[in-house]
């Protein structure tokens, strides 16, 4: 006979097991919905559920934004159809703050109906998931395997991981909210090219086409000039759009890595006749997904500036590893700047943007320049 101490000390490996391996696979992924995925699976190995969900309330509080099963297959989950609402004990876990045990759910006053292709569930585990005094969602557990019930212990494990959901989803959350933010970063900067570039290019082929409808008649001569220089004009508008274009496209970081991203930028900048860009990356080795990004973005200023603003020919882009530091350096031959003059920082947010990209990564952004000599951005970020 195994003694109940030892069973006890088992049980409490087992708790502190599983409890490490969800914690774990929470820690390395800022999306929500892989973050809930992990969360229900692991509360329902916790206590031998066999099926489990986590549900988040939609913005509305009607509804659910997400709802995620562990224990039913795909097509089970598609055959019972759209989300569930918030009702019955589903809505009560999510506007009372405390956890509930109940050895049969149909029995409970607050229960409804089960759709027809959902299975029937006897035991059942909710657990309010709380952050800063507010439910953001909540576990339901059904169908403790080998008892009739679920425990106080699994009770008291389910709230133990509840609280650590709080903290993955806030910072899921959080991460979505960067990412959207940087989405309206980006189109701001993408709608100040675009006023500072085309809407320019195309007003000054509205004045040379007006130049050249009144020159027609006496001046044939002078007319063909006009339009020459119309063709001319209409030409780098195009190449400006479609370098545009090319930015408005989702960057495949996630799936090319950053130095293939910079490649195919560089190659579009190429063929948009926006200079001789050169890339070189040999020593380079591949980081975190937020520091590449970063690293993306700052490369992606800094070479709108050289071609943009200093009117460059030839732009070189180094990205390596040397001393402890990812070393990313972008030098051109363009006209310069006084870096000093308030004025130039006033009129080109890029270069603030830059330096706070380069503190969020805790790294040291210098810019050397003086006019008629070329600029050097260099970006030196300690290794992840």
């Amino acid at each position: 006979m195994v003694p109940q101490a030892m069973t006890a000390d088992t049980d409490r490996t087992s708790l502190l097991t599983a409890m490490s391996d969800s914690i774990l696979a929470m820690a390395g992924e800022p999306r929500l919905e892989p973050v809930l995925r992990r969360l229900v699976e692991g509360a329902r190995e916790l206590v031998g559920a066999r099926y489990a969900a986590i549900g988040v309330p939609d913005d509305e509080g009607e509804g659910f934004g997400e709802f995620i099963y562990a224990g039913m297959s795909d097509e089970l989950v598609a055959e019972i159809g759209p989300l569930p609402r918030q009702h019955g004990l589903l809505a009560a876990m999510l506007h009372e703050k405390e956890p509930y045990r109940a050895g049969n759910i149909a029995k409970d006053p607050r229960f409804n109906w089960w759709p027809d292709a959902h299975p029937r569930m006897a035991s059942f585990l909710g657990v309010p998931i709380a952050s800063r005094g507010h439910v953001i969602g909540a576990f339901y557990l059904t169908d403790k395997e080998g008892a009739r019930e679920f425990s106080p212990a699994d009770q008291e494990a389910i709230v133990l991981l509840a609280a650590h959901a709080a903290v993955a989803i806030e910072n899921a959350r959080l991460y979505e909210r960067s990412r959207e933010l940087s989405v309206v970063e980006e189109r701001n900067r993408l709608a100040r090219d675009l006023h500072d570039s085309v809407s320019q290019t195309l007003f000054s082929m509205t004045l040379t086409a007006e130049a050249a409808l009144a020159a027609i008649d006496d001046d044939s001569q002078s007319a063909a000039a006009e339009v020459a220089n119309i063709r001319d004009l209409s030409r780098a508008a195009l190449q400006e759009m479609r370098s545009l274009i090319f930015e408005l496209r989702p960057a495949g970081l996630e799936s090319d890595g950053l130095v293939a991203t910079l490649e195919k930028h560089v190659d579009v900048m190429r063929r948009t006749g926006r200079g001789d860009v050169r890339i070189e990356a040999g020593a380079y080795l591949p980081q975190p997904m937020a520091v590449e990004q970063m690293l993306f973005r700052i490369a992606q200023e800094s070479l709108n500036n050289a071609s943009k603003h200093a009117g460059a020919n030839r732009i070189d882009v180094e990205l390596n590893i040397a001393d402890g530091n990812v070393r990313l350096a972008v030098t051109d031959d363009g006209d310069g700047f006084d870096v000093s003059d308030p004025q130039i920082r006033a009129h080109r947010l890029g270069i603030t943007s830059m330096e706070e990209r380069a503190d969020e990564l805790g790294g040291r952004l210098r810019i050397k320049s003086s006019k008629g000599k070329g600029t050097r951005v260099l970006l030196e970020v300690p290794i992840a």
